[in-house]
């Protein structure tokens, strides 16, 4: 990275082929003469085949994305019903995702074309006002009016998918929850849990409405991950003509992906990972077994690096790579190749002890590989018991783990390096414009009509939350004492400008907790619960604050009024908290036994809160892991360390520690969709491309998604006792599904 972000370090959306620099005046390329006519204040574009290349967020704003707006009404009661019934859906999938081998996002598309869908069968078939005028039922008629305002336009649309998209985006706050729930026998009261995770969200939320005129206003703040969300909105309501097709082709994909899901996920799990290696090797010496086990297996969690494996299994294979460039994509197949060389060689050098534990896993060990006994350690008031300490012995890590707790902690010094160094005149740009109401961006111009939600909503809602959040650190089993909890929020603050501004420019962001777990050891030492919650008001307030800032600029490209969208998220947000909390609750009572392996299997997974214990575990004994004379104080001074090689940092923390855990069989056929779709169609069927690509992804995502859903509580026991599929050669019911390693046959 370069300290002004120059155009070519930012993705391209475009292959650069035969690539012509076109001077407005003087234009000799029929095809491109709408293009260039847009272009009124810029002397060059380059184009490709007639069309511009997205090659910044000022070539997104001028050339990507439409300023039109119909002025179509945007809250209205059939919208705020769609977006609560799929933000139910959207809720619980995400939930129930936090708990797998392979945690995936719900798919923002799949979500809108759903809606999409609903919304004009409502205005088609529900009554509306003009059936009754100069009836006798015309007195109805604003009834019917309130209830079908008529055709199902664009910023219904919107709104609706907003609100679903919103609790769909996961709460990673309710997780510390399932923590102290499986690890502390804690059940926390549902208020409570309702009330942290309005307070984390909502926090989040104010924060990024007083940084607006820095994080969502400029043409450069573009959230690249939201650019198909945004096209597809357009396409779907500016260009009409292809609609039927468009529909049909996501209705039929959506329903083959939900009717074969069923096959590799229940009836088939060998499709999960089909490994040549492990097949043709099952009758080598059992050293060799688990050599070949740990890099080429990987179709059960934990079990090995995936390396070639081919899984078949969409739920975990995602339309993510049908989204982001081809450029962007390679940065992360660099890392991943990193992943595999410096995993492997952490375990079998032996660092850290590693061939003490298993070479993936999340937990928590003792000295002779076994789980640790903290409740041992910690008892009952959550707080460390020093003797029992010197009786068990020091809790140790994986070397994967450990690997990738570096790895944050060096993108962490690089990301702050980076933001103050390269991008501080940029931010004081940013506000002043935004004071004199000058900012240039043409999205934002055409904003300017609506009622600005002012900043004191924003300034009133963290109140709110702080006022919740206290509640909760006073009344409930936190062990956080109140000066840390504001500790925690003023910490989440600062960090919120830097992780938002990479993750905006450059498609990227930083996981910062590593941070706050270091700060919250620091402070409260021996208390790995306060530590829990330290994080989540922390860096949580981070993660939530990316998410809304993207939704804000989504706003923002498809003018939906400032006012309706500050609505629209707080209650989303409202929605999602008490609906995460009630599905968690129902998974870790079903499966509890499941989620405290170590291993976990290829259903169900507790890598997600076996990662939030071990460090606040770890970090709560920091003194003794991680100072200069302990195991781990490499770790901390990855921040340090970070500071430096900047660009390398990047690479490495964002990618290079992507399969420390979990299921890893998807990563090569993940490889090999997005060389599909960024490569073959996109280059050589770009119309197909730009019409359907996206709508695709969004169609295989949701009908494997759903069926989950769905077998998650019918047979998978999300809510109870599950039941398997029976045995046979492609579900064994014993070892690893992908028979690598035969000896556990």
């Amino acid at each position: 990275m370069s300290g002004t972000a120059p155009l070519a370090d930012l993705p391209v959306l475009h292959d650069p082929i035969e690539p012509v620099y076109v001077n407005e005046k003087q234009s000799h390329l029929d095809s491109a003469d709408d293009v260039v006519g847009k272009a009124d204040d810029h002397d060059s574009v380059l184009l490709v085949n007639g069309e511009p290349v997205i090659r910044s967020g000022e070539d997104v704003s001028n050339y990507l994305f439409d300023v039109r707006d119909d002025g179509d009404p945007a809250l209205t009661f059939r919208s705020i019903v769609l977006g609560t019934v799929f933000a139910a859906l959207g809720a619980a999938m995400s939930q129930i995702y936090l708990f797998k081998p392979v945690q995936v996002s719900v798919s923002t598309v799949f979500l809108l074309l759903l809606i999409y869908t609903i919304g004009n069968a409502w205005a088609a078939f529900l009554p509306r006002a003009s059936w009754v005028e100069g009836t006798r039922f015309a007195r109805l008629a604003p009834v019917f009016e309130f209830i079908n305002p008529g055709e199902f336009r664009l910023k219904e649309h919107v709104v609706a998918s907003l609100v679903a998209s919103t609790a769909a985006g996961g709460s990673s706050a309710v997780m510390n929850f399932a923590v102290q729930r499986l690890y502390y026998d804690t059940n926390v009261h549902a208020l409570t849990a309702v009330l942290a995770t309005f307070s984390t969200a909502c926090f989040g939320y104010g924060l990024v409405g007083l940084l607006r005129p820095l994080t969502v206003y400029p043409s450069e703040m573009v959230y690249w991950a939201n650019l198909p969300t945004v096209s597809i909105f357009q396409t779907l309501h500016f260009d009409t003509k292809s609609n039927f097709k468009r529909v049909k082709l996501f209705w039929t994909t959506f329903t083959a992906m939900f009717i074969y899901e069923v096959i590799p996920s229940y009836i088939f799990p060998l499709l999960n990972g089909v490994s040549i290696i492990c097949l043709a090797t099952q009758k080598a010496p059992a050293g060799a077994q688990d050599v070949i086990t740990n890099l080429f297996g990987g179709t059960d969690g934990n079990e090995g690096l995936g390396f070639l494996s081919l899984g078949f299994d969409w739920q975990y294979i995602t339309s993510t790579s049908m989204s982001f460039p081809l450029v962007q994509q390679a940065n992360s197949w660099f890392g991943m190749t990193i992943c595999y060389i410096v995993i492997m060689g952490i375990y079998y050098s032996n660092v850290w002890n590693s061939l003490a534990f298993p070479m993936l896993s999340t937990s928590l060990f003792a000295a002779n590989g076994t789980r640790y006994p903290q409740s041992a350690v910690f008892g009952s008031t959550f707080t460390l018991n020093q003797t029992a300490l010197n009786d068990i012995g020091l809790p140790a890590l994986t070397g994967s783990n450990a690997w990738a707790n570096l790895t944050q902690n060096l993108a962490i010094g690089g990301l702050i390096t980076h933001c103050v160094l390269f991008w501080s005149p940029y931010a004081i740009k940013s506000f002043k414009q935004a004071k004199a109401g000058t900012q240039p961006d043409r999205h934002w111009q055409a904003m300017q009509k609506y009622d600005e939600a002012p900043w004191y909503w924003y300034a009133i809602l963290l109140v709110l939350s702080f006022l919740a959040g206290l509640i909760v650190v006073l009344k409930g089993e936190t062990t956080l004492p109140w000066w840390a909890y504001i500790t925690a929020l003023v910490l989440g603050g600062v960090v919120t400008p830097f992780s938002t501004l990479l993750y905006a420019r450059m498609g990227n962001g930083i996981a910062t907790n590593q941070l706050m777990k270091m700060v919250a050891g620091a402070i409260n030492p021996g208390k790995p619960v306060a530590n829990l919650y330290f994080s989540m008001w922390s860096h949580d307030v981070v993660s939530t604050s990316i998410g809304l800032a993207g939704d804000l600029k989504m706003g923002q490209y498809l003018k939906i009024p400032p006012r309706v969208m500050f609505l629209t998220q707080v209650w989303g947000t409202i929605l999602g908290a008490i609906i995460n909390y009630a599905v968690m609750v129902s998974i870790v009572d079903a499966q509890r036994d499941i989620l405290l392996d170590p291993r976990g299997t290829n259903v169900w997974s507790g890598q997600y809160p076996q990662s939030l214990n071990s460090a606040a575990v770890t970090w709560s004994l920091a003194k003794q892991l991680y100072s200069p004379s302990g195991p781990y104080f490499i770790v901390p001074m990855g921040l340090l360390i970070g500071i430096g090689p900047t660009l390398i940092q990047w690479f490495i923390g964002r990618y290079s520690a992507n399969l420390s855990a979990g299921t890893n069989s998807p990563v090569f056929m993940s490889i090999l969709v997005g060389i599909a779709s960024q490569v073959w169609l996109r280059r050589y069927h770009p119309g197909w491309y730009k019409k359907y690509n996206y709508i695709l992804g969004g169609a295989l995502d949701g009908g494997a998604q759903v069926m989950i859903f769905v077998l998650s509580f019918a047979v998978f026991g999300a809510s109870g006792a599950s039941r398997p599929f029976p045995t046979w050669a492609g579900n064994p019911a014993q070892g690893n599904v992908d028979y690598c390693n035969e000896q556990y046959l």
